[in-house]
């Protein structure tokens, strides 16, 4: 892959006019965005680059030099070289500053007027430009992510013998440039371990980290490193690289450290009573599966924003617009498309959510209706025989679009935050896309609708889940294919409940294979006590015995039912502790 300047016109047109018209310019962008070769178009100009060796000192000689030419200081990154720019140039005119992160954000340059320019990723097509095999081009534009530098150590990787079909081999390679340019921000090798593991869960505080506090704050002034609600992560695609080669090279300790970290999230969201933690919880939990489709529909390998806002009146036209463009590319009816638009803003326009670029225009939506009896007439064209059954409110969704699949994957993260939040998210779709992503989101599911309402030649299926927050655990254990901990203890509190349904149903055991349900739960416990009971070894059929009296028999305390079976206090409690390991192990068994 060859970049040319043609493939970057208007970002240099922006950027001759801004170096033009203000004093100082800061040229901004990730880590092998291209921003270097934007600056080296620029004529006339003197270049100091940051990266070589006495470039303080030569900056210095460049501001005396009496030739009138705009001075360029390259590899402007890290709080340490805005410090010794400053120092060197003070207010220093006709400067470009090109820097990883903006320099308004470092405290010492946030008052100095400097005016922006963003250099954004490439288009695929244009990134992929010249890469004739159909699998080079393919992972090409995976790891890459829009960046030149990426797309260039990818062809390096190939063209050294990493087959196209072994990503996390030509991946090791990108990482590896990575972190050889990242060293001037983060030198040592113990810190370029912590970014393989916060690659790999996603969002990690510093207990999850579990480097100390002077680490993780070195970490989140790497120019890669955001901070998101749950802690630090890494901007995409360099996660997304990192992890895989990560996961090429030691495969064991990449799972223990996902399953530690999943174990970890789980914690969290049983103790977790806000709304918003619970649902940021969720989105990470899910990302922790490492399921390739909800990791590909969820999370993919490109860094996007876009802001979300309910939509208003004026918004009616860029409703009219997306919903369109959303059955065209479905292959819907658009008339029919554009009734059940119309019914859901008359009911509320508000229930259309509406995803936004930096220029605030509307680039996607969902349709996200409140459940209740003022908006029947709108759900039931797409609910018809299961309205009834699935009246108890919730949101209902009815459309998600964007054509940006970086930003339809926040679209969908967003509903998924507003499901978990409101309690209850029902969900009717022709789409076999969304219908597998439900299913492997182990939605509950209704079945069709009667109707073929869209004209495309299949019926809509319908989906429903319920996020009761005691609920949440179960369920994302149960999707992420993680172990229940503490199995023993679970079976402890599902003995002294097991006459209360209610309870059993909120039990993290339902999570396991052969308790599913409340009712399965209740009678696995019953039938593997008894078993117990019978065992023909002593010590297991005395455990047996404790279990079935204590937990099934009269409601009696411990020194009653071991006063009762003539046991010693030490000899019953070691048994009691035997028998529920036992059963512990029984329930993880795996099914034959």
């Amino acid at each position: 892959m060859s970049e040319s300047i043609g493939s970057r016109s208007a970002v240099l047109e922006e950027l001759r006019a801004a170096v033009a018209a203000h004093p100082l310019v800061n040229l901004t962008g990730p880590l092998g965005v291209g921003k270097s070769r934007l600056a080296a178009a620029l004529h006339p100009a003197l270049t100091v680059d940051l990266d070589r060796p006495q470039a303080i000192g030569t900056l210095r000689r460049a501001q005396a030099s009496p030739v009138d030419a705009l001075l360029v200081v390259d590899s402007a990154d890290g709080p340490r070289r805005l410090v010794a720019v400053r120092e060197a140039l003070g207010a220093a005119a006709n400067l470009l500053v090109v820097s990883r992160r903006p320099v308004l954000a470092d405290p010492g340059w946030a008052h100095s007027g400097a005016v922006t320019v963003t250099v954004p990723p490439l288009p695929d097509d244009e990134l992929a430009a010249g890469i004739e095999d159909a699998e080079g081009r393919d992972l090409t534009v995976r790891l890459a992510g829009g960046l030149p530098l990426l797309a260039q150590a990818v062809g390096r990787a190939l063209r050294a013998g990493a087959a196209p079909t072994a990503p996390g081999a030509v991946a090791d390679q990108v990482a590896t440039e990575i972190l050889q340019r990242l060293g001037k921000e983060l030198p040592g090798r113990r810190r370029q371990h912590m970014l393989r593991l916060l690659a790999t869960v996603g969002n990690a505080d510093e207990k999850l980290l579990a480097g100390g506090p002077e680490l993780f704050t070195a970490l989140a002034e790497l120019s890669i490193v955001t901070r998101r609600p749950l802690g630090l992560a890494l901007a995409e695609p360099y996660r997304h690289v990192i992890e895989l080669a990560y996961r090429w090279r030691q495969p064991q300790a990449h799972e223990a450290v996902r399953t530690r970290a999943a174990g970890y999230r789980l914690t969290l969201l049983e103790r977790a009573e806000d709304p918003a933690e619970r649902s940021e919880l969720v989105e990470q939990g899910i990302f922790l599966t490492g399921d390739p489709l909800l990791r590909q529909e969820l999370f993919p390998a490109a860094e996007r924003s876009s802001l979300f806002r309910t939509a208003e009146a004026a918004d009616a036209g860029d409703i009219g617009r997306l919903m369109r463009e959303w059955a065209l590319r479905s292959g819907f009816d658009p008339r029919r498309a554009d009734r059940l638009a119309e019914r859901w803003a008359a009911d509320d326009i508000s229930a259309f959510h509406l995803a936004r670029d930096e220029d605030g225009r509307p680039v996607g939506l969902a349709s996200l209706l409140p459940i209740s009896e003022r908006t029947a007439g709108s759900t039931e064209p797409l609910l018809q025989q299961h309205s009834d059954q699935l009246a108890a409110g919730g949101l209902f969704l009815g459309a998600a679009y964007c054509p940006d699949p970086a930003v339809h994957a926040l679209l969908l993260r967003h509903i998924l935050r507003q499901g978990v939040s409101t309690g209850r998210l029902v969900i009717s779709t022709a789409s076999p896309g969304y219908q597998s992503l439900l299913h492997g989101l182990e939605f509950r599911t209704h079945g069709s609708i009667s109707e073929d309402v869209y004209r495309c030649g299949r019926q809509p299926e319908v989906f429903s889940h319920d996020f009761a927050p005691t609920a949440l655990p179960r369920w994302l254990a149960r999707i992420t294919g993680g172990p229940v901990r503490d199995v023993t203890a679970h079976i402890a509190k599902a003995l002294a409940r097991i006459r209360d349904p209610q309870a059993l149903a909120a039990s993290p055991l339902l999570a396991l294979p052969r308790t599913p349900t409340a009712a399965s739960l209740r009678g696995w416990l019953y039938d593997a006590v008894h078993g117990l009971a019978l065992s023909e070894d002593d010590a297991e059929a005395e455990a047996g015995r404790i279990l079935q009296a204590y937990y099934f028999g009269r409601a009696s305390t411990h020194h009653q039912v071991a006063r009762g079976l003539h046991l010693s206090r030490a000899t019953y409690f070691r048994r009691l502790r035997h028998g529920l390991g036992t059963l512990g192990a029984l329930l993880q068994t795996p099914v034959q």
